[in-house]
């Protein structure tokens, strides 16, 4: 054999031994690209902070935490959450979220949430640890908190909010010198994507400088269709002669939904505004108390009798000014500071 055959016979027999230990052994031959030796390395890219449950004191802050993981597996990965007051600095909740191994590299998302008060703002701090050792963290500010409506006072549904529309508009329908009937008609509009399920519509009527309730009634709305705006209409019967306030409220199963405020201007010499009163004038209890001919110090029409036993008018022979009374001190003082001037 001569060394040619020789060089082909041995490279054919080293082609051979590698295929055959290709096919035994497929883990043998490993592209060292895909090699990664880097120790295993967990952070936090991202922090998405959402609401969740909405109660009357307090909130749910829902975390959604976006980890990367790069190297070698990273074994008992816990995150920590703590919610502290952005003014007090007082820690108000604190959560652990146990995520495990993590290998696989790339990203995941782990979720946490905290529970905080429902008022102020707080500074939410997170944090990684791999094996009891912090590794990463991470702060996130949130404020405006008292701004989300509880759970069960979420309503789509609520009172016209118009530029020219009045959501509360007052009509007389009878009156007389003692009695007022008014017509009270209140604007409600659907702002959902649903039709709205029955509510209560609550009027008061408070006189306006004594916050004395005339009247009230209640209505029910039916059902608002999506877009929609509905008018309630009720009536109420209030004494004549005096303005008042009129509160309208929404209600569902004794939740406040919302409110509104109108006004009522049936004295001739003033007139108020909503949450605006621009002078007194004289008020009689008896007349919001159902005083009327027989009741004691009263006239015909319920209010206060003149003064006087009979209630006889005042006579001619009435001292005008301070009286008669005054008129001696003020002798006997003059007498006093003559005396002394002598």
């Amino acid at each position: 054999m001569d060394t040619r055959t020789a060089l082909l016979t041995a490279a054919a027999a080293v082609l051979l031994l590698t295929a055959v230990g290709a096919v035994a052994a497929p883990d043998a031959i490993v592209d060292p690209r895909e090699v990664d030796d880097r120790p295993g390395d967990v952070r936090i890219v991202d922090t998405v902070v959402s609401p969740g449950e909405v109660r009357g004191e307090t909130a749910e802050l829902r975390l959604g935490i976006d980890l990367r993981h790069r190297g070698s597996g990273v074994e008992n990965v816990t995150i920590r959450h703590r919610a502290i007051g952005a003014d007090s600095g007082l820690l108000v909740d604190e959560t652990t979220v146990d995520v495990g191994d993590v290998d696989g590299g790339g990203e995941r998302t782990v979720n946490g949430s905290v529970d905080v008060e429902r008022a102020g703002g707080y500074r939410i701090e997170t944090a990684v640890f791999a094996d009891g050792e912090r590794v990463d963290s991470q702060t996130t500010r949130v404020g405006g908190v008292e701004a989300l409506t509880p759970e069960y006072a979420d309503s789509r549904i609520g009172f016209t909010d118009g530029n020219v529309w009045p959501t509360v508009a007052v009509s007389v329908r009878e009156a007389d010198n003692t009695t007022a009937t008014l017509s009270v008609s209140v604007s409600v509009t659907n702002r959902g994507d649903e039709a709205s399920a029955p509510l209560d519509l609550r009027v008061l009527l408070r006189q306006s400088e004594s916050n004395v309730i005339a009247d009230e009634a209640t209505e029910t709305v039916e059902s608002v269709r999506p877009g929609r705006t509905d008018t309630v209409t009720t009536t109420v019967e209030v004494p004549a002669n005096y303005n008042y306030y009129v509160d309208a409220a929404l209600w569902s199963d004794d939740v406040l939904i919302d409110e509104t405020q109108g006004v009522a201007n049936l004295n001739p010499r003033e007139t108020i505004s909503a949450d605006e009163s621009v002078e007194e004038v004289d008020f009689a209890v008896e007349d919001f108390a159902g005083g009327g001919e027989d009741s004691a110090g009263s006239d015909d029409g319920g209010r206060p009798a003149a003064d006087g036993a009979d209630g006889a008018e005042d006579t001619d022979d009435s001292t005008p000014g301070f009286g008669l009374t005054a008129a001696l001190v003020a002798l006997v003082v003059a007498a006093l500071v003559a005396r002394r001037r002598r």
